[in-house]
């Protein structure tokens, strides 16, 4: 699948971000231009996803090969890729498919385990985006407190409604391929698959006061990633990137430029 992208900048390693669920590189557009003062950098949107292409098929195996496309596509014989949440996994099942192709491994606020019940929310917020009937929707405000009584969270309805896009013919319809996601959850709460470990660098960047990365995993993570290494930033969330945009920025650019 040819993916969507915006590319910052030419100079540098080539760098790779992937966002997370619901999400598009336009989520990341601070960091791809701060970033990109110091890497070639390249912000994808994932398959189903912004302007990408949609597809019945949504699991970590077929979006690790649109990563693979990508790199072949715009002759990127290696990289460093940064991954949030969803795009944090599809980066882990890309270095397990094709570890020649990474350069340095930056895992933002996600495991690679089986998320479970404790990710309820996700369901919540399933049921709350198939029961705005797009049909009667008036305007965002409207459909925002339509949203209100399954996602408490106004920045999160407003994330979440971003994805609403206005039809010159009037009304609204989804920019992600709703349907297919909610489909398909069950697959993107799954743990990358491996045949081997990845022996490269890899850095995890956890959220605080996030549950994704859990004292429970470590054990898994060392098993796929033994080289690893975790920072956490401090009074964040699993939005980590957004609370603390400048403490994330060093984090990451420390680490991709750290001599070995």
């Amino acid at each position: 699948m040819k993916l969507n992208f915006k590319q910052y900048s030419t100079a540098g390693d080539s760098l790779l971000i992937l966002h997370g669920l619901f999400g598009s590189l336009q989520n990341w557009a601070w960091h791809s231009k701060k970033l990109s003062e110091k890497f070639a950098v390249y912000a994808l949107d994932m398959r189903n996803h912004g302007a990408s292409p949609h597809s019945d098929d949504m699991n970590y195996s077929v979006m690790a090969k649109d990563i693979l496309e990508f790199m072949d596509d715009h002759h990127i014989e290696c990289a460093h890729i940064l991954g949030h949440s969803m795009g944090g996994k599809v980066a882990m099942q890309f270095a397990l498919l094709a570890p020649e192709r990474i350069n340095r491994l930056v895992i933002a606020d996600v495991a690679p385990v089986l998320y479970g019940g404790e990710r309820g929310e996700h369901d919540e917020i399933f049921e709350g985006l198939c029961a705005l009937d797009l049909s009667t929707i008036e305007s965002r405000s409207d459909a925002d407190a339509r949203l209100a009584p399954y996602v408490d969270d106004e920045v999160v309805r407003q994330f979440l409604l971003s994805n609403l896009v206005r039809l010159e013919s009037g009304g609204f319809t989804w920019r992600i391929n709703l349907p297919v996601l909610k489909a398909s959850y069950s697959q993107l709460r799954a743990a990358p698959i491996a045949n081997a470990p990845y022996q490269g660098r890899v850095l995890f960047v956890k959220g605080e006061r996030s549950d994704y990365i859990l004292p429970a995993h470590r054990n898994e993570v060392l098993r796929l990633f033994p080289r690893a290494t975790l920072k956490t930033i401090s009074q964040t969330g699993h939005w980590l990137h957004a609370e603390k945009p400048d403490t994330f920025y060093r984090i990451v650019a420390d680490f991709l430029q750290e001599k070995i």
